[in-house]
């Protein structure tokens, strides 16, 4: 659900498959909140502008690239710093979530709250808006859950109030290699993190950060180079661009347009032009 008014706008959903996760991304000019509460904990990055809010007898302002922090049952308000107005990106996690993300590390420890309601981590920005990126655009099933998990794990292991220690991850080497023969047989089904954990015999968290370290890429990252690769070989072979995306697991065509784009510097349209063009005797194609 989108709803524009001038300047402002709001966009709003939810993750059936997070515990009906609710996603916020917003930009506000006049729009002054009420003194509310949260039956979840907001989380959330401030991308433009800065909002005030009002939490725990304190009047905080968070600038931009600042991390907002807000504990279930607290009640706040929230408006723009000046008449610019603010923009951010808002995750609201049921408790429930939250714990069970972290429940590999936590270990035990006692109920998740975060002291501070704004925290600098430039590193954290980037993972929260790129997992928010995911969930708003309907990305993979393996990239939704594998930013998700992470940055909600990464959450509280950097800011919260009891922190858990999280236990350096092994070689895991027969795990990893594993997982990577499963990704490159099953390039084009829609991959779970679950599925992948299963495989390794290791934890979903765990398995992140042990493949992360082996192979330079997250596992959804390593995915989607596989599905590249599969997909020049069939333009090479002059498959209709439509037909690639979806015989290599992409979205859709332009979802295959921008990651090849991406990664490559060139579209799959001007692939197979400069294909053709080799094959005619034109131009050497630059090696990819």
């Amino acid at each position: 659900m989108v709803i524009a008014t001038k300047q402002e706008q709001t966009k709003f959903w939810q993750v059936p498959e997070a515990d009906n996760l609710e996603l916020l991304r917003a930009t506000y000019i006049r729009h002054h909140f009420s003194r509310h509460i949260h039956e979840t904990f907001a989380i959330g990055v401030i991308q433009q502008g800065a909002e005030v809010f009002d939490y725990r007898g304190t009047t905080h302002i968070a600038p931009a690239g600042s991390i907002v922090l807000i504990n279930p049952g607290e009640p706040h308000t929230g408006h723009a710093a000046d008449p610019s107005g603010w923009t951010y990106r808002m995750l609201y996690p049921p408790v429930g979530l939250l714990q069970r993300s972290v429940v590999e590390a936590m270990r035990g420890v006692p109920a998740i709250a975060f002291p501070e309601p704004i925290v600098h981590d430039p590193i954290l920005v980037g993972w929260m808006v790129r997992s928010h990126q995911a969930l708003e655009v309907a990305a993979p099933q393996l990239e939704q859950e594998s930013r998700l998990l992470w940055v909600l794990t990464q959450v509280v292991a950097r800011h919260a109030e009891t922190r858990p220690r999280l236990r350096s991850p092994g070689k895991e080497t027969r795990s990893i290699q594993q997982v990577r023969q499963y990704l490159e047989a099953h390039y084009a089904e829609n991959i779970s993190l679950e599925e992948l954990a299963a495989i390794a015999n290791l934890s979903p968290f765990y398995l992140l950060r042990v493949f992360r370290q082996q192979v330079g890429l997250p596992p959804h990252g390593y995915l989607n180079q596989v599905r590249l690769r599969q997909a020049k070989h069939l333009l090479m072979k002059g498959w209709a661009i439509a037909q690639v995306a979806h015989q290599t697991g992409f979205a859709d065509q332009s979802h295959l347009t921008r990651q090849f784009k991406r990664t490559w510097g060139i579209t799959p349209g001007q692939y197979q032009q400069q294909r053709n063009s080799v094959q005619d005797g034109g131009a050497r194609l630059p090696l990819l």
